[in-house]
């Protein structure tokens, strides 16, 4: 049996290639929207993959099965509480539904919470045990150090306690009875994502460990799982209730959508799109945006959280318009996609090179090293912003700031200092970036960027 685990940092999202090399049968579970690795893998190892399987209707990213059913023909699986929303032909699974090919077994778990319709699936390599699974891919269901949070199906008629309830019962009732200790678990998420709050760096471990480590699998009431699970959950980004949705849906692939979208545009065309209200995203790197821009883009560096950061603060109506380094236009194009941002109106050709002679279009953002941002609140003479999140601000920031966090900027920016000098930071830079566009796009000019943030802050005060 093979067994591989594809891990996309961006997103904290892991899929799964599950395939017997005696038949060559293949099938992947949770895939990303842009599929090539899994078939270019299967191809290199004489696999061909027949199932492409969903945990549940996945609300952070758009998931690859609609693109592996047309591009290979594979059978879409889905968990038996959701299969009546799906508008596309697929196989339901409950509980005990199992697929079996060559030494391979899949058997359904209907472990409901995250979602109404989430699902476990165990995996059995019937050449080394029939019996106790090898391996438990848990989905949302159950993560390294954490469960799903049970608080995003809101919009789609579901209460926190209702899902609360049933995620208990999906662990304590359902996963901690049926999988052995030294099963491998196998989650779709690890550290960095909003589909938890308490996720692990580690992207495997054993039910063993969890079982020991784990806050949520401890003994304790439903009433009390209920109250610590909901706790303290981040915010959620305003895109994962339509990407959940559209994952239920018949829609374009990503290849075909690229081909359709994906469309140079001159400086000109870009203006005059503009003016009409399409959003202009420039993926550079922040400290290249704010050296010179055009003024009224919106900046989400291709180098961290770009496509959480972009369904955060973009909208999902207006056309997105790219500005992107040479030869990574494509790039930010599919990491939108991997969210559902197909709304693409094209790229400026020829990127910032374009700007060649329009100094009137372009505007900088100042930046302000520590050492002087300190000298000048030594000096009563700036305000400084804060947008890292509530958590991080209480465990350490600038005397006096204010924190406003960088995905409730939009809605409060009345609430920015003015009068004065205004500083703002971040923890590196790169969400100061995006508050810099932010401010910008809403008519703030006046303000500096702290060099390095509240790392850096916090050298200058070692030193």
């Amino acid at each position: 049996m093979i067994l591989k685990q594809y891990y996309l940092g961006c997103l904290a999202h892991a899929s799964y290639l599950v395939a017997d090399e005696g038949t060559g049968v293949a099938a992947v579970v949770d895939p990303q929207r842009d599929v090539d690795q899994y078939v270019e893998d299967a191809e290199a190892q004489g696999l061909h993959i027949e199932h492409v399987l969903l945990t549940h209707y996945h609300a952070d990213f758009l998931a690859g099965h609609l693109e592996l059913r047309d591009r290979l023909g594979a059978r879409v699986y889905i968990g038996r509480r959701g299969s009546d929303e799906a508008e596309y032909e697929h196989t339901p699974l409950g509980d005990g539904d199992v697929l079996e090919f060559g030494s391979v077994r899949i058997e359904a778990l209907e472990t409901p919470g995250h979602s109404p319709e989430s699902a476990t699936y165990l995996v059995y390599d019937l050449h080394v045990d029939s019996e106790s699974p090898h391996a438990a891919l848990t989905g949302d269901t159950l993560f390294i150090g954490d469960v799903g949070r049970p608080d995003l199906q809101g919009a789609l008629g579901w209460t926190v306690e209702q899902l609360g309830e049933l995620l208990y019962d999906s662990i304590h009732n359902k996963l901690l009875k049926r999988i052995p200790d030294d099963t491998l678990i196998y989650p779709a998420h690890g550290a960095g994502s909003l589909c938890g709050k308490s996720l692990s760096k580690e992207t495997s471990g054993t039910m063993g460990v969890q079982r020991q480590y784990n806050y949520a699998l401890q003994p304790m009431s439903r009433e009390k799982f209920v109250e610590i699970v909901t706790a303290d959950q981040p915010d959620a980004p305003a895109y994962f209730t339509y990407d959940a949705i559209m994952n239920r849906k018949e829609h374009a692939t990503l290849e075909r959508n690229l081909s359709e979208s994906l469309q140079p545009l001159s400086l000109d065309e870009m203006l005059k799109l503009q003016t009409d209200g399409a959003q202009v995203l420039d993926a550079r790197d922040p400290a290249e945006w704010e050296s010179v821009h055009v003024a009224g883009t919106m900046n989400v560096g291709l180098g961290g959280e770009y496509a959480t950061w972009v369904g955060t603060l973009l909208s999902q109506e207006a056309p997105i318009i790219i500005i992107a380094d040479s030869g990574r236009v494509e790039e930010a194009a599919v990491r939108l996609g991997r969210i559902g941002f197909d709304h693409i109106a094209g790229y400026l050709d020829g990127g910032m090179g374009a700007l060649a002679g329009r100094d009137d279009l372009l505007r900088t953002t100042e930046r302000m090293s520590p050492r002087v941002v300190a000298e000048r609140l030594d000096a009563g003479g700036a305000q400084v912003l804060d947008v890292r999140t509530e958590a991080e601000w209480q465990a350490g920031h600038v005397d006096g700031s204010l924190n406003i966090p960088l995905n409730r900027l939009p809605d409060r920016i009345a609430d920015v200092p003015s009068g004065g000098e205004l500083v703002i930071y971040c923890g590196s830079g790169y969400r100061s970036a995006i508050a810099a566009s932010v401010l910008e796009r809403n008519g703030i000019v006046d303000f500096y960027d702290m060099a390095g943030g509240w790392d850096a802050w916090q050298t200058l005060a070692v030193d």
